[in-house]
């Protein structure tokens, strides 16, 4: 009798636990992603897709991307703590070659891409304390938004319509690390807007690593009716010094971890930069069609100063760039001889001038000027996509993009010779997975994509030619193609996982060959990738989740004509694997605590895999309290990064010429921050 009573319970409560995933799932399929332009649901898309909440970014220091990011797989960054240089991220090593900066990744923050049309994205824009939600679809993805081998990054912000009411934050933390921000939103009628501001002093851990930075944001919207909807978005950032610490040899790093090169301190190297973007959109929306007409604009001024000297080139460079762009997209959702189907429709268009000068640096004073020409890039995007669905548990959905691509030099500086030249690169390509649910819980896919990627203005640079392009004959525009075969478990808050294997092979990858003194250089090289990503959330008791995520990727040169000793090497820059560990904990009262590890394993830090930086373990912890009490709330957070006090590298300078390819991370640090909430 007592046993049956014991099974009667266990059935009930499987039962229980069977319906309440059930609802949670259904609910959580509600959250539509955007990154595929085709707005869907999760269990729809036939590609490896992560989405990350504010309830996650919000726990974090805003210095960068990655406090929120790193649970991702198959995505890495590098270089968090030196902002002359940008963060650096990669997915599937796509973008493990910059310099500075991110390439192969498109990047979206409210539809403005904040990649430029030949290639190159910076996030100093961004204020992290806005972000709603971060989309991150990895894999090849040129069907979708054009020159783009690795995925697509798409932030989402705060509008009118998520804020009610006006809220200030004050951080501070070690090695001089000061920030404030604010941000002001209401909903009136059909208007609604958002007001946002943020300002960062950061000294840094290293010696001249000092960074200034202010960010002001406007969003709003205005609803015509139930049908029209316009959207009018203002960003701006304002950075007068972001200092340049420079990497240190072997020696050097033994000596001085905190110290920063002599040459970089000499020369003053660093940037400064001011950005501004505006974008407005038009949205029509019907039971079946929806229609959006977009522009946007963005003005860059961008001053730096690298560690050359005159007696090797023109070390400070001077930047004004325009960029003019938009698109129309179309989308009907009529079903097809009584099949639900979604057909999309559009183009993009992208226009792209910078006025760029180069000078002698003179102990951080501008000389006399070596370099100036005019860069021009306007790309055409004409794209399809159609999702359709077989059955109440399969869709397939299929892309296909053709690209325009033009590249134009005006040389304005003669003395060396005419440089002026024009390249044009016309790219089909395609896309085509398939989605199949056998039940709420399960969904399997498959998709086989093609991808192409041009080089940026700077990789296109011609050491021997002081810089000079020289007739874009040195780097191609690299192709690839793979496929990649997944699977995803969602029983809601109590568990999910998903699972990916992929396969790429990459012709003519733009590959770094050297780096002298800050300055990149590149050729090509082709290279197969493969690799499995694996994530996983669990609840284990009520209130403490238990998250995970490992990425194993064998990614390697097949043949590279520049440096054929190199050939069966893997990529330098990013680690064979990595891998994150994370409790969090989180009570009805507000009382939160979240406890992290991060694993990076060996990274080569050249292409012949002579040089390496050792793996490590790195742990951060926050914890904190979010109270609440009517229409006020008080959120205080205190966070303890690399919490084991680990000695370990934040960036590796790839293919760097004077084997300078380290630079050190913080030691152990604090931080802690108070913000003050009030709803209307």
């Amino acid at each position: 009798m007592m046993n049956c009573i014991k099974t009667n319970k266990t059935i009930i409560g499987f039962a229980v636990l069977y319906s309440l995933s059930i609802s949670q799932v259904r609910s959580e399929e509600e959250l539509v992603i955007t990154a595929t332009r085709a707005n869907s649901k999760l269990s729809e898309i036939p590609f490896s897709v992560n989405t990350i909440g504010k309830d996650q970014i919000e726990k974090g220091q805003y210095l960068n991307l990655d406090e929120s990011l790193n649970q991702v797989p198959g995505l890495y960054f590098s270089n968090r703590y030196n902002y002359s240089r940008d963060l650096r991220m990669s997915i599937r090593g796509f973008g493990a070659r910059s310099n500075f900066g991110i390439r192969g990744i498109q990047v979206f923050i409210d539809g403005i891409p904040s990649t430029t049309p030949d290639g190159q994205t910076v996030l100093d824009d961004l204020d992290l304390s806005i972000v709603k939600q971060i989309e991150i679809l990895r894999g090849t993805s040129s069907a979708l938004y054009g020159s783009s081998s690795g995925g697509v990054v798409n932030i989402i912000t705060e509008s009118g319509l998520d804020i009610s009411g006006g809220s200030f934050n004050s951080m501070i933390g070690d090695n001089s690390f000061f920030r404030n921000s604010f941000k002001l939103g209401e909903k009136i009628d059909n208007f609604d807007f958002a007001l946002s501001g943020a300002h960062l002093n950061y000294g840094g851990y290293r010696e001249h690593s000092n960074v200034e930075q202010t960010n002001l944001g406007i969003k709003t919207g205005y609803d015509f009716n139930e049908n029209y909807r316009a959207e009018f978005i203002l960003r701006a950032v304002d950075s007068p010094y972001a200092e340049d610490a420079g990497g240190l040899n072997s020696a050097e790093r033994r000596t001085n971890k905190k110290a920063a090169r002599q040459r970089n301190i000499d020369l003053n190297a660093g940037e400064a930069v001011t950005d501004k973007k505006m974008g407005v959109s038009l949205i029509r929306t019907s039971e079946f069609h929806r229609l959006e007409l977009r522009n946007y604009f963005n003005w860059r001024d961008f001053d730096a100063r690298l560690p050359i000297t005159p007696f090797i080139g023109a070390g400070i460079v001077k930047l004004d760039r325009t960029i003019v762009g938009g698109g129309i997209e179309y989308e009907n959702s009529h079903n097809v001889f009584g099949y639900e189907n979604q057909f999309f429709i559009g183009f993009d268009y992208d226009s792209m001038k910078d006025d760029r000068r180069r000078f002698d640096n003179l102990n951080g004073s501008t000389g006399d000027l070596q370099f100036e020409q005019d860069e021009k890039a306007k790309t055409l995007g004409l794209f399809l996509q159609e999702k359709f669905f077989i059955n109440d548990k399969t869709s397939v959905l299929a892309g296909l993009r053709y690209d325009h691509v033009d590249f134009e030099i005006q040389d304005k500086f003669l003395s060396n010779g005419d440089q002026t030249e024009e390249l044009e690169f016309n790219e089909m390509t395609y896309s085509i997975g398939v989605s199949y649910n056998p039940n709420i819980f399960l969904n399997y896919y498959f998709n086989y994509s093609t991808a192409f990627e041009t080089p940026t203005f700077t990789e296109f640079a011609n050491p021997s030619s002081n810089g000079t392009l020289g007739g874009f004959a040195n780097v191609s525009a690299q192709k690839s193609n793979g496929y990649e075969l997944g699977m995803r478990v969602n029983a809601g808050k109590l568990f999910k996982t998903s699972f990916v294997y992929y396969h790429l092979d990459v012709e003519d990858e733009v590959t770094t060959v050297s780096n002298v003194d800050g300055r990149a250089f590149f050729n090509n090289a082709d290279t197969r990738r493969s690799g499995v990503e694996l994530d996983f959330l669990v609840r284990l008791v009520e209130n403490l989740d238990l998250s995970a995520s490992f990425t194993h990727s064998n990614l390697n040169f097949t043949k590279f004509v520049n440096t054929p000793e190199a050939v069966g090497n893997r990529l330098p820059g990013v680690p064979k694997q990595h891998g994150y560990l994370g409790l969090n904990y989180e009570n009805s009262k507000g009382v939160f605590a979240n406890w992290n590890i991060n694993y990076v394993g060996k990274i080569y830090a050249n292409n012949v895999n002579t040089v390496s930086d050792t793996s490590y373990l790195v742990s951060n912890l926050v914890f904190g309290h979010d109270y609440k009490f009517e229409k006020y709330r008080l959120l205080g957070k205190i966070g303890i990064n690399n919490l084991f006090d680990k000695d370990y590298n934040q960036e590796i300078r790839i293919q760097d010429a004077t084997s300078r390819f380290f630079e050190t991370a913080p030691k152990r640090n604090f931080f802690g921050s108070v913000e003050f909430q009030i709803s209307f």
